[in-house]
């Protein structure tokens, strides 16, 4: 059994999805399963893959599947993976030569039934840290406290457990395909710690047709997941007020762009969303305007 399951998301990426292979094909370390969730492409995606598939330079699994959005692709991925760890790396994002060997090797050294995985670096094309790197001399922590505690910023990567990354799937809701992906690993972290790696295990490009460069658009196409995720945010009990106030900022105004008017009695803090309700009205009118203007 392989250690290690690089699972990519893809939906109408087999431009860029060669990348993400080559870089699989380089690996120093062999002790992985690529597997494709194709998230209901209609482009040639499945043809390339099973290219790949018959080529042999590395154990890939190909799964299609109506279109349900990135987190919808994350909640089959965890169903069907069945390695010890597993880590994300999007279809326009590649890995360094030396990533698995990194992850495995770190794993078997100081991996252990305690924490939920490791969290590593990502990079710019240009070997550029993402961000900021981890602290040093800091062997744990929850990702939450890296980010609010320690004043880390960008993305990271994240290597969880299967077991674990099988709980609290996300909630589907109908006509969306988006809910923030950290939900579940924030879940993680009120049971576990993650493991520090300040290594790159990861090369992001971020491409004109990416969730994140077009997030002011899933903001509006996705009002119903936003305010879940910003609500469920709220109820998070390490966390301090300023931070449970933004999440009620944009949980009104997410709230107000689907139309929701309970979202005052569904909320978990009542009290601090009424505080809100000024900011997250002038955020939903930026947010309703900025989209007018470009369209």
């Amino acid at each position: 059994m392989k250690m290690l399951t690089v699972f990519t998301p893809a939906y109408n990426r087999a431009y860029c999805l060669g990348n993400c292979y080559e870089s699989l094909k380089r690996q120093t370390c062999k002790d992985f399963i690529w597997l494709i969730v194709d998230d209901g492409s209609t482009d040639d995606t499945k043809e390339k893959v099973q290219a790949w598939i018959d080529e042999g330079a590395v154990v890939i699994h190909y799964h299609h599947q109506e279109n349900q959005g990135m987190h919808g692709a994350h909640n089959t991925a965890y169903e069907l993976i069945v390695t010890e760890l597993n880590v994300c790396i999007d279809s326009d994002d590649f890995m360094p030569d030396n990533a698995v060997e990194k992850i495995t090797r770190y794993w078997r050294e100081y991996g252990n039934d305690e924490v939920s995985g490791i969290v590593g670096l990502d990079a710019f094309t240009d070997g550029e840290i993402i961000g900021t790197p981890l602290p040093e001399g800091m062997k744990r922590s929850t990702l939450l406290d890296l980010y609010e505690k320690h004043d880390v910023k960008g993305d990271k990567k994240l290597v969880y457990r299967t077991e674990l990354t099988k709980k609290y799937p996300y909630p589907i809701f109908a006509g969306e395909k988006y809910v923030g992906l950290a939900y579940k690993y924030y879940l993680l972290d009120l049971e576990y710690e993650l493991l520090l790696m300040n290594e790159v295990i990861c090369i992001v490009e971020y491409l004109p047709d990416g969730s994140s460069v077009n997030m002011l658009k899933q903001y509006l196409t996705n009002p119903k997941g936003f305010a879940f995720y910003r609500k469920e945010l709220m109820k998070l009990p390490s966390v301090g007020m300023a931070f449970k106030f933004r999440q009620a900022i944009h949980y009104v105004s997410s709230s107000m762009i689907s139309k929701n008017k309970n979202f005052l009695n569904e909320s978990p803090s009542k009290i601090l969303t009424l505080f809100a309700l000024p900011l997250g009205a002038t955020l939903y009118l930026y947010i309703t305007r900025k989209a007018m203007t470009a369209s």
